[in-house]
């Protein structure tokens, strides 16, 4: 592909990430994307077939997590240092990707007909963080009752937006740095699940 396309391309995945989030799917027109990127109409379906399929392109860009996750699995054998890899990492991307978080989280509220798409593209990731707890817990490692309620808690400490003007008024500290962040949510994981550093 040219440069010049190559540059077009990726203006529009950009524009389209920043309308999605702020909009929502079903909000954002292709005239607004296009607009946004300042570009022709036409290149939308001539690139990517559609709206549909460019939101599915976003996934292609910017989720590459689970890949990644995927193809360094070695590094998630051990229940206490895989945990801490894996919310390392889940931290890293809902910092880096505000945007596609927040898409994510609107098509899960709305249970949209794309929904089936971003589960495949992420529950490889969550069937880990299960794999993990349930390992932990056998080795005697981690201590709950359900592995269902510990799973969904996790998950929601680890994604939830906590930089939101909304909660402004409460916050007194300055914002984390991003490895402060990821040690106060580990210490705060394991804390939950009961562990115990033998050192």
């Amino acid at each position: 592909m040219p440069p010049a396309d190559s540059d077009m391309k990726l203006r529009i995945i950009l524009a389209a990430k920043q309308l999605f989030a702020s909009q929502g799917y079903d909000c954002t027109t292709v005239r607004q994307i296009c607009e946004e990127a300042g570009a022709n109409v036409a290149l939308v379906s001539y690139y990517f077939g559609g709206k549909e399929n460019l939101f599915y392109e976003l996934f292609n860009q910017f989720f590459t997590g689970s890949k990644d996750i995927m193809e360094h699995a070695h590094l998630f054998e051990e229940p206490v240092e895989g945990l801490k890899r894996l919310i390392e990492e889940l931290i890293r991307f809902r910092v880096k990707e505000p945007q596609l978080v927040q898409l994510m989280q609107q098509e899960i509220l709305k249970n949209t007909q794309r929904i089936d798409y971003i589960r495949s593209q992420v529950f490889p990731v969550w069937k880990l963080l299960r794999r993990l707890l349930e390992q932990g817990k056998t080795a005697g490692l981690f201590q709950y009752r359900s592995l269902d309620n510990m799973m969904f808690f996790i998950m929601g400490t680890i994604l939830f937006h906590k930089q939101s003007d909304y909660f402004q008024p409460l916050v007194e500290d300055t914002p984390p740095t991003f490895d402060e962040l990821v040690q106060d949510t580990q210490q705060f994981i394991l804390g939950g699940l009961g562990f115990v550093d033998p050192v």
